[in-house]
């Protein structure tokens, strides 16, 4: 944040010109050792090259310029020297202080946003510390995916496809899955604001078609704070949809490469146009961001409750049919005596969904002008990795499904989830290393496909992940099971959508920034 980096920068200006300019006589001098200090304040961001470049030159003149001390001081000087000592002090004192107290609202300032919901401060801090233009309050963030894939077995593995990872095929191995860019802060003491864009998106259309990378919006939102608490939000733009957890958690914080298709089908994007009304009181809030800030992977504050509605069409994506999704979602934080966290949660969606259509066997199916019955419940709990961590999410409900004959579009039942477990070892450099397995399981149609194909996924994965500094996250993971491909278009009549048995090894390279 520019105001806080500016505030820190002159008071260290400040301290070092005081010390600089003390008389040769006292013990504090001009040394290399100070110039090693300016080196690397500069290097920590905490002065720019100018105020380090001001300073050292004037540390160089004065050295030059102050006349060698006396090898000993006359006896009547010492009177002298001693309340020159005394006033160097009370400075030195002084100084402490304002750095002391600017230390506290630097820390304060921390407090704003964890880049997932606004601030916790009261309304007289937010007043005293964002009194200034608002745009030099908003922070920038964001990390890059690089994936290398290799399909095991045949060379090709023909009908190789998962469909929210476009690397994962027979025609493409190395690519850019993600390239994030965000821009979030609290603008006004009731205003926050968040958004990030994707320069390498792979857009899914209405149709149930996937393009190539492109610009995308990802999240355009506004968060309004209804109470001087800042308990009670009302959240309107794009955002997330908040279904279940893994879709909530950040692509930034998952340790599998890709989200589970049980749950990723019922919003593919986990993004929608929308309105929502957000409820947590303070101490729940602070344990939300807690958690990601404590490197313990959480979903952010998405609220203890959380209603709304929203298009259902998916991201970027206008209504097709005029008819909204109205969903509930909850979630609670809970912390032990031990500092250990659990957190359970469960979430319910219902509306009228109209899946893209195109021909198939020789016709064309039939769906509703308004769309079919898309209603889905998720429960989760998850046990943050302290060392051991366990993921368990589920859902059910009903959704469209292609029939049987490929004729129409209806709703049918669905079910499926996954459960993942961890382990997380910190080692004393503050580098991690997390191995995880995670098994997935769905029956049921993936809705954002064309003609809204059935689906079933069946996969275990295996996986590390090692970070050995904040910047650079480093996966591997080898994935094994059968999936259907829901891009087939079978031509003939008798014939199906392929189940593919696949394995793969994926390596990434995550850099965050």
């Amino acid at each position: 944040m520019r105001i806080t980096h500016s505030r820190i920068s002159h008071l260290l200006a400040a301290f070092a010109a005081a010390i600089i300019a003390l008389p040769p006589t006292l013990p504090i001098v001009a040394s290399p050792a100070m110039e090693k200090l300016f080196f690397i304040l500069k290097s920590k961001g905490s002065l720019t090259q100018d105020e380090y470049d001001m300073l050292v030159a004037a540390m160089r003149a004065d050295e030059k310029s102050s006349p060698a001390p006396a090898s000993a001081p006359a006896s009547g000087s010492s009177s002298g020297l001693g309340q020159r000592l005394a006033k160097t002090e009370s400075k030195i004192e002084s100084l402490e202080n304002v750095i002391s107290n600017t230390r506290g609202q630097v820390e304060e300032f921390s407090k704003i946003t964890d880049n997932t919901s606004p601030a916790t401060m009261s309304k007289a801090d937010l007043d005293v510390l964002l009194a200034d233009k608002w745009y030099e309050r908003l922070k920038l963030k964001g990390y890059v995916q690089t994936r290398l894939y290799s399909l095991l077995g045949d060379d090709d593995v023909p009908g190789a496809h998962q469909a929210n990872d476009p690397f994962v095929s027979d025609t493409q191995s190395m690519g850019i899955r993600r390239g994030r860019l965000t821009f979030s802060g609290d603008v006004t003491n009731h205003l926050y604001l968040y958004a990030q864009m994707d320069m390498f998106a792979t857009n899914v259309n209405s149709a149930g078609g996937t393009g190539t990378n492109v610009l995308q919006a990802r999240d355009m939102y506004a968060d309004i704070s209804l109470d001087p608490a800042r308990e009670f939000r009302a959240r309107i733009g794009l955002s997330k949809v908040p279904y279940g957890f893994t879709n909530l958690q950040s692509s930034q914080n998952r340790l599998a490469l890709e989200r589970p298709d049980a749950l990723n089908s019922a919003v593919e994007g986990e993004r929608d146009m929308g309105a929502y009304l957000i409820w947590a009181p303070y101490i729940i809030r602070e344990r939300f961001k807690n958690i990601v800030k404590m490197g313990l992977r959480g979903s952010g504050d998405y609220g203890l409750l959380n209603v709304g509605v929203y298009n259902g069409s998916g991201i970027n994506n206008n209504d097709n049919n005029g008819k909204m999704h109205y969903i509930a979602h909850a979630a609670y934080p809970f912390e032990f005596d031990n500092g250990q966290f659990l957190e359970i949660g469960a979430s319910f969606y219902t509306g009228q969904f109209k899946p893209g259509t195109t021909a198939i066997v020789g016709t064309t199916p039939t769906v509703h002008p308004n769309g079919v019955l898309d209603q889905r419940t998720a429960v989760n709990v998850v046990l943050y990795p302290q060392p051991f961590g366990i993921e368990a999410e589920w859902t059910f409900g009903k959704g469209p499904q292609l029939s049987n004959d490929m004729k129409s579009i209806t709703t049918n039942s669905l079910e499926g989830g996954y459960i993942q477990a961890c382990y997380r070892h910190v080692f004393p450099n503050q580098s991690e290393l997390i191995p995880f397995v995670r098994l997935q399981q769905f029956d049921g149609a993936r809705k954002f496909a064309a003609n809204a194909p059935k689906m079933r996924v069946n996969e275990v994965a295996f996986g590390l992940r090692y970070i050995p500094y904040p910047e650079l996250e480093m996966s591997l993971i080898y994935s094994n099971g059968t999936r259907t491909n829901t891009t087939d278009n079978p031509a003939a009549a008798g014939t199906r959508y392929r189940d593919v048995n696949v394995s793969y090894i994926g390596l990434q390279a995550q850099i965050n920034f």
